[in-house]
């Protein structure tokens, strides 16, 4: 079987990883992928390739590295979108630490 790659990502400053395949959910890169090439990069991500023989693009919004594994035949990496369920979360939590810092109260848990 040969292991095509037309997949291409394009992370929001521009970094662009290319000449991937995709293995299940998995993309799949034969150049070194680490936790690096996405830090601060995954607000808006960009996915091009194809599915079925056709041109696929989709834009995600606000996402996160799943993992990254390396395995003799490349970097397997996943990403995901994060909900507006968990966003909504994380901003709740981050306006909550705020007015705690601000009243001058201790959240740490003991």
């Amino acid at each position: 079987m040969e292991k095509t790659r037309k997949w291409k990502i394009t992370l929001s400053d521009g970094t662009k990883i290319e000449n991937l395949r995709l293995n299940g959910n998995n993309f799949v890169s034969e150049v070194e992928i680490t936790e690096e090439t996405f830090r601060g990069k995954l607000s808006k991500v960009s996915f091009e390739g194809e599915v079925n023989g056709a041109p696929f693009k989709q834009e995600c919004n606000q996402m996160e590295l799943v993992q990254i594994a390396r395995y003799k035949d490349g970097y397997y990496f996943v990403l995901r979108e994060i909900t507006q369920e968990e966003l909504d979360k994380i901003k709740t939590r981050a306006d909550i630490e705020y007015l705690a810092m601000m009243a001058n109260i201790d959240m740490e848990e003991e």
